[in-house]
């Protein structure tokens, strides 16, 4: 059979339609949790084909999902790159879709079969890197004395005292500090360029501690804050010269001060600073101790559960569900697990 005739035998379907019919048809054949993943999954891969020119899902075929892949590793937008972990699930999702849009005829019928997933290892069945509380307090003392109510101080202090994604921090504006309750509102907004990871479910208020605030409101009223709109004429929490930052140029401002030896630390590789590449901030990211916003929120979450802040708490917060939290957030040794259940075990039992 050509692939003419493969192509006369499908039915043409946008992908946000066969996105509904696939929702639909698991919603109750899914737990709340698989049903939630699948849905943010599947909405990240639709709004990749839009983007693509690709509005219906008769173009799909073996070229495009890897092209998706590649995308998801290299690049992934609001979020950081795609482990093999991580990809693992994304395309085992994908792979089912497809498995529900062979039903609807929107696609080949020997295409889900054509879908490898990642062969995962299984020390690669999570990443432990996290930033230290350690190394937080240090960088941020260092950002407190030395880059006060800077911008890279404001966006590294919220990630770590709200534990929020990149994307979170970028979609603030100045309105959603609540100066009054010593608060930050996360509002979805996908219409005017910054929806939250979990759409309108990401939304809500957190509380920040009196000091945060006045780092915050310091900031605000400075110099160092940009007075500029985005293009929706909304006023941006945390700005550039050019308006929002982009999620790249809050990755690199991570990777920036999170080299040790620019908060004045000896460098654990025995790197000459004189002709250290990493010392350029263009090539930040090549120092191996530098960390990207993703370690940050793990080990902002890591911190929090230590201090005893409830696993409820720290999951309403940070807008990740307990199961997530346990599984790939929070990266506890056994030990540290050990004396946390210390606190809850009666001496007189």
């Amino acid at each position: 059979m050509g692939v003419g005739s493969v192509t006369d035998d499908l039915e043409p379907i946008t992908p946000e339609a066969a996105l509904e019919y696939y929702l639909d048809d698991r919603r109750y054949d899914l737990a709340d949790s698989t049903y939630r993943s699948h849905e943010a999954r599947l909405r990240s891969f639709i709004e990749w084909l839009e983007d693509q020119g690709i509005h219906n899902m008769n173009d799909v075929d073996l070229r495009t999902l890897h092209s998706y892949r590649v995308y998801k590793r290299e690049d992934n937008g609001e979020d950081d790159p795609c482990n093999a972990v991580t990809m693992q699930g994304q395309m085992s999702t994908i792979r089912k879709f497809m498995e529900r849009c062979v039903d609807l005829h929107a696609v080949p019928e020997s295409l889900p079969d054509r879908i490898r997933l990642p062969t995962v290892r299984a020390e690669d069945q999570s990443d432990d890197t996290k930033l230290e509380p350690e190394q937080a307090q240090a960088t941020l003392d260092f950002l407190r004395q030395y880059r006060y109510a800077s911008k890279v101080h404001v966006t590294l202090l919220l990630m770590w005292r709200t534990a929020a994604r990149r994307g979170g921090i970028r979609a603030l504006d100045v309105g959603d500090f609540d100066a009054d309750e010593n608060a930050l509102c996360f509002r979805h907004r996908p219409e005017e360029g910054t929806p939250l990871k979990n759409g309108p479910s990401g939304e809500r208020d957190v509380a920040i501690h009196e000091h945060t605030a006045a780092v915050l409101a310091d900031y605000i009223q400075s110099p160092n804050r940009d007075q500029v709109t985005d293009e929706h004429g909304r006023r941006p929490l945390i700005t550039t010269t050019h308006g929002r930052p982009s999620l790249s140029t809050i990755q690199n401002w991570v990777y920036r001060i999170t080299r040790p030896c620019v908060i004045g630390d000896p460098c654990p590789h025995d790197r000459d600073p004189e002709t250290c590449k990493a010392m350029d901030n263009d090539f930040a990211s090549t120092c191996p101790s530098s960390l990207s916003p993703h370690p940050v929120r793990t080990g902002s979450i890591t911190a929090h559960r230590d201090k005893g802040t409830p696993r409820q708490v720290v999951s309403d917060r940070g807008d990740v569900s307990e199961e997530i939290l346990e599984k790939h957030y929070d990266k506890a040794s056994k030990r540290q697990r050990m004396r946390r259940r210390q606190e809850h075990i009666p001496e007189d039992l």
